[in-house]
């Protein structure tokens, strides 16, 4: 499915080159670096197209990976030079000055790289599509500080940068035992780009799940809340003062004591299809914390929840309009082929 995208916006400096600027930034005003780190030197001319611009949109704008914000920490502290002199971020750029900026090397990062496969659907300069198994947790946390989706990705793409340091952006997670797709960016401006569409509901997601019992409607809307579960601070759960959360399921299989939907979710709340599913009284099958956590449907084995996120659609940050797709992983399609009870 395409869907209409505007025109991008290609905003190209007048002037960008390399230069060094060692004697234009004086030691008292240049951070303490490593001597073998090589902070990143640019120079720009303000052309008619920038002239009365603030001085951090026309950089943002001007820099693909550098976020405003990130624009604005580097004004702050000195290491953005206008016509030899240090502006505010508000400052309104004049024509013909020139900007200098010294953009200081990543930030040692506590995450490590790990040689872990991955199942990469899709790659650009500024995204990492990829098809995340059951069991893999998306970032380190205590008691998972390995392994990693993030460990794997800084291994895969070494190269990515948010807000300075060595990391990658996640733009959004799936639970551990969830598979399915998961979109990095690779930078901030990327990773911007991304989380406003998510945050707008300007993307396309839908999951496959297999639920606890017959659900007799073949298709219907949740229009929950979801909130932190006050009893419980490991749940969430459906609550009047939590969060709008926003489901929408369709049947595709009917079996003896199980339904096998499609949902498509509009919010992104924490454990939203788990949540929504037992507050209609059909949880996912193998949930262990909304369910009963069943190990096996009809005698085949179920090694984690029924739950896979089957479909990602979303505009690249390069304009386009991309829809990925993505099958019910091997143990998922046993257990739907196994014996009709």
């Amino acid at each position: 499915m395409q869907r209409p995208v505007g025109d991008a916006c290609n905003l190209q400096p007048d002037t960008v080159t390399m230069v060094d600027i060692e004697q234009t930034i004086s030691g008292a005003d240049r951070p303490a670096w490593d001597e073998d780190d090589e902070p990143r030197r640019e120079v720009v001319v303000v052309g008619a197209g920038d002239a009365g611009e603030r001085l951090d949109r026309a950089l943002a704008a001007r820099f693909a990976d550098l976020s405003r914000a990130y624009v604005q920490a580097l004004i702050e502290s000195g290491q953005v030079i206008v016509s030899d002199r240090t502006r505010k971020a508000s400052y309104r750029l004049r024509l013909g000055e020139r900007i200098e900026l010294l953009i200081p090397p990543p930030a040692p990062s506590e995450l490590l790289p790990e040689a872990i496969p991955l199942a990469i659907v899709y790659e650009d300069a500024d995204v990492i599509v990829i098809n995340k198994p059951a069991g893999m947790v998306v970032h380190p946390a205590p008691g998972h500080e390995r392994g990693t989706v993030v460990n794997a990705i800084l291994a895969h793409a070494p190269d990515v940068r948010i807000n300075g340091s060595i990391r990658p952006g996640i733009v959004h997670r799936l639970d551990k035992d969830t598979s399915g797709l998961l979109i990095v960016a690779r930078h901030e401006r990327a990773l911007a780009a991304l989380v406003a569409q998510f945050q707008a509901r300007r993307t396309l997601k839908k999951y496959l799940a297999l639920l606890d019992g017959v659900i007799d409607p073949p298709e219907g809307t949740i229009d929950v809340p979801i909130g932190r579960d006050p009893r419980n601070r490991q749940r969430m759960a459906a609550l009047a003062e939590g969060r709008p959360a926003l489901s929408h399921f369709r049947v595709l299989e009917r079996f003896a004591a199980h339904t096998y939907v499609e949902v498509r979710i509009e919010s992104g709340r924490t454990h939203q299809i788990r949540v929504h599913g037992a507050f209609i009284g059909h949880p996912v099958t193998g949930d262990p914390l909304y369910g009963v956590g069943a190990t096996s449907v009809a005698g085949v084995p179920l090694p984690h929840q029924f739950l896979h996120a089957a479909q990602l659609g979303l505009q690249l940050p390069s304009g386009h309009w991309r829809e990925f797709v993505s099958p019910l992983p091997a143990d998922l399609e046993a257990v739907l082929a196994g014996p009709r009870l």
